[in-house]
């Protein structure tokens, strides 16, 4: 591998959170794709020399879970980075309860988060996790319980930050005011705003960064997605936003805008997407998924791709004209957000 110290040089990065710091690849990448969601699945084996390999391009913020496989996930970026792990920060997630290799349903109870927390490190290979989420709400088990476990095991130099993913504001603002979250994760793209709503206001009042999942739409965004190409193990098949009238024809005027857009700035959609998103506030990180070298290439080369202000209001203008189509989750996966 090339000095890691050679590809951070040239790298743009964001920092998460103001009471407990976290600074990363402005561009992360998001490893659930690796594992599960979008068939066909690649070959472990070819994966840990892709993980290899974005690290060598630049890729230094690897976003994983141990739900992602379940266990694989992890396992991948413990035998790709285990050489470089001073170098990188791998945030992972604990939350749901596993049994013989599948999720049925959320946990947090402490036991099961030490647990969780425990096998994440030796998958991972390391001795510590440098971003904690709680994956989802446990609505079984008080937030104050879940701050106790994970403050302590901060204390054990287990985990160095943490973080929630897709919880209400009012759970937002109570566990950070007993132990100082550093990101919250959630859904974020031009076509899926609620964020915008009160979110984004409250995380800029707070001092805690954003981590958005699926900052290209799930593959929508790039102008490349073919609804006919699903299979029924595809996670998008029962997403009402990607059924044929939602995705490939209501929604059809972003992707005519973003290309359009994207041909006047010299950069691909994707690129666009991502800048987009980088340019809302500079405590925003995507994390695009990809298994595919070159197109992690194009998404960490959206932070070069630079908005002059009026561009950005113009753009910003076309976008609150266009209504989305289609809900982005079906009902059993809505029923896993906090609200």
């Amino acid at each position: 591998m090339p000095s890691p110290e050679r590809s951070a040089t040239i790298m743009r990065t964001a920092t998460l959170g103001k009471e407990s710091p976290l600074t990363v690849r402005a561009v992360g990448l998001g490893c659930m794709g690796m594992v599960s969601a979008y068939p066909p699945i690649p070959e472990k084996k070819d994966m840990i020399r892709f993980v290899r390999e974005a690290f060598e391009k630049g890729e230094t913020f690897f976003d994983t879970a141990e739900v992602y496989g379940p266990y694989t996930s992890e396992e991948i970026l413990g035998e790709a980075l285990r050489e470089v792990r001073d170098h990188v920060q791998i945030a992972t997630k604990f939350g749901f309860d596993i049994k013989n290799g599948v999720s049925v349903g959320l946990d947090s109870r402490p036991e099961t988060i030490r647990k969780a927390v425990e096998g994440s490190l030796r998958r991972l290979k390391t001795d510590h996790i440098d971003l904690l989420y709680q994956h989802r709400a446990d609505p079984k088990v008080p937030v104050e319980v879940v701050v106790e476990t994970i403050s302590r095991l901060m204390e054990e130099g287990k985990v160095l930050h943490w973080g929630m993913s897709e919880v209400s504001i009012r759970t937002i603002r109570k566990a950070h005011t007993m132990l100082p979250l550093t990101a919250i994760q959630n859904e974020y793209s031009i076509w899926y705003r609620d964020v915008e709503t009160e979110l984004l206001s409250v995380l800029e009042e707070l001092g805690i960064g954003l981590v958005c999942f699926c900052p290209l739409g799930r593959g929508y965004l790039t102008g490349n997605l073919k609804q006919s190409n699903f299979t029924s193990k595809d996670v998008r098949i029962g997403m009402p936003r990607f059924s044929s009238e939602a995705a490939l024809k209501a929604n059809q005027g972003l992707l005519t805008l973003l290309q359009q857009q994207a041909e006047k700035k010299g950069c691909t959609m994707a690129q666009l997407a991502l800048a987009w998103i980088l340019s809302r506030r500079p405590w925003i990180v995507p994390i695009p998924g990809t298994t595919k070298l070159s197109r992690l290439e194009e998404n960490i080369g959206a932070a070069n791709v630079e908005f002059e202000p009026q561009e950005l209001d113009e753009l910003n203008s076309k976008l609150d004209q266009i209504q989305i189509y289609g809900e982005r989750y079906n009902a059993q996966q809505e029923s896993l957000v906090e609200r």
